[in-house]
């Protein structure tokens, strides 16, 4: 393992100004975010849509770091032959890969859920790099709920995602650590807080046993947020002054870079919150996004799976790209949302 290079690339990935598209959706999402707009969810469909992002020349070379990618997605190709991790890397940015195999029921433990895909992820890890992947992703999803989570969730959830991590840097891959605690609930913002701590607090201490470098990797946390059914939700102001003092308190200052994830926030709020957290300054670490939906929403429904149609596909990603950048460095306006590019 090389730190030096490690270090350099998770740097990369959080340059200010800078973040994430998370383009790695599993075959079952994607179908649900298809069905959406009308367009069914073919292998040559998934390839057009995610072709047109990628040759977003603005948004991509301007305000994109680093492309996480489904396995479906790296082994692709464009209409024209070149592969869809050439086109990443001719726009300068990174291109990743999501290397878990999704959740399975965690044993003796109704309601709670552990991510799989540990068994030969070495051997996988070794043919991604190959291909081009410089970064991965691992998620491990934590609801709130009626006396849940357990610690039992916390802790196998925790030790495998220093045991993935641990894997990659083996494999000369910058590790995403994203431990997600779920905002479906009606828990306040309180209790976020309090669950998030908990799980950061033992994915610490289980990247620590396992002897992962810290500054070779970049943390994908969730942000202290309301439960999207809680009756009184956060301010912006509440929802950043939380999270900030949240990760300070858990994330030690040799992690390069947090970049966050959305977790079902609508596109303005996942703006507005990142924006509000860069304006408080004084943090050991950079902050930016790693954002899915809030990043795509907007060109898939512009794209709505017709040729015709890329042009303005690829202003609406552009569009939420620039707003998502601007966050990073505490730049972003309210009044800017109506200025599409």
């Amino acid at each position: 393992m090389n730190l030096a290079d490690l270090n350099k690339v998770a740097l990369a990935m959080v340059t200010p100004g800078k973040g994430i598209l998370a383009a790695d959706e599993s075959s079952g999402t994607i179908k649900k975010r298809f069905d959406a707009i009308n367009v069914e969810s073919t292998e040559e469909n998934r390839r057009d849509y995610r072709e047109m992002l990628f040759r977003s020349t603005e948004a991509m070379s301007k305000y994109v770091s680093g492309v996480i990618l489904y396995d479906e997605t790296i082994w692709q190709n464009a209409k024209d032959g070149t592969p869809l991790i050439k086109l990443i890397e001719q726009a300068g940015s990174i291109p990743g890969i999501k290397v878990d195999e999704g959740t399975q029921a965690l044993p003796q433990c109704p309601g709670e859920l552990v991510t799989v895909g540990l068994d030969k992820l070495a051997e996988r890890l070794k043919k991604y790099y190959e291909r081009g992947a410089r970064f991965a992703k691992w998620r491990a999803v934590i609801d709130i709920g009626t006396g849940i989570p357990s610690m039992t969730a916390i802790n196998v959830n925790a030790h495998a995602l220093a045991r993935y991590a641990a894997l990659c840097q083996a494999a000369q891959i910058v590790p995403i650590v994203e431990p997600e605690v779920l905002m479906d609930g009606d828990h306040d913002i309180d209790r976020c807080y309090d669950v998030t701590q908990r799980v950061l607090n033992k994915t610490f201490q289980e990247l620590r046993v396992q002897r992962v470098e810290l500054e070779g990797m970049v943390l994908k946390p969730n942000m202290a947020i309301s439960g999207k059914k809680c009756p009184k939700q956060a301010s912006v102001e509440e929802v950043a002054e939380k999270t900030v003092r949240l990760l300070k308190a858990c994330v030690p200052a040799a992690v390069p870079g947090i970049a966050f994830l959305s977790g079902g926030q609508s596109d303005e709020e996942a703006t507005a919150h990142l924006n509000a957290m860069n304006r408080i300054g004084s943090l050991p670490w950079k902050l930016t996004f790693s954002y899915g939906r809030a990043l795509q929403a907007a060109p898939q429904k512009a794209w709505s799976g017709k040729a015709e149609n890329v042009a303005a596909g690829q202003r609406a990603f552009t569009h939420r790209a620039r707003m998502n950048a601007l966050a990073s460095k505490g730049e972003w306006e309210t009044g800017l949302e109506k200025k599409v590019a």
